[in-house]
């Protein structure tokens, strides 16, 4: 007599490695910046000014009517 042969299922894992390269770069950026400041300096003087004018209003009295006027009047 003969028995039914038995199976047996025997599983064999194989693990792979797949290397995923994701490259990256980094740039780096030194900036200088340069403010050109631009002045305008003024100055101020101040001149004081005095004008004097003298103005005869008539002529001045003389008592001593001895002297001609020279305006012919």
């Amino acid at each position: 007599m003969v028995s039914p042969t038995r199976q047996f299922v025997q599983t064999n894992v194989s693990n792979t490695v797949v290397p995923h390269i994701h490259p990256s770069h980094t740039t780096i950026v030194n900036r200088h910046n340069i403010n050109n400041q631009h002045f305008f300096p003024h100055t101020q003087s101040v001149v004081n000014e005095c004008h004097v004018t003298n103005t005869k209003c008539g002529m001045p009295y003389n008592p001593c009517k001895c002297h001609p006027r020279k305006h012919g009047f």
